[in-house]
């Protein structure tokens, strides 16, 4: 993801204060759009993404927004 792609996006994720630290959201979306790009499973998606659940979860957070 480009840093001009990443500005746009980097707004419209929510914020956390509270709770466990959050992996890094550039980390995470890079990690969900190359598993949809790819077309691999979310067990396949390389570990430097964070864990699949991690990915997959906050996949899920982003549809129901």
């Amino acid at each position: 993801m480009s840093d001009a792609e990443w500005d746009l996006l980097r707004s419209l994720l929510p914020t956390s204060s509270t709770g466990r630290p959050r992996l890094d959201d550039r980390t995470v979306l890079n990690g969900i759009v190359g598993k949809f790009r790819a077309g691999v499973a979310w067990r396949d998606v390389p570990e430097r993404y964070g864990s699949w659940t991690t990915l997959h979860n906050n996949t899920l957070l982003l549809d129901a927004r």
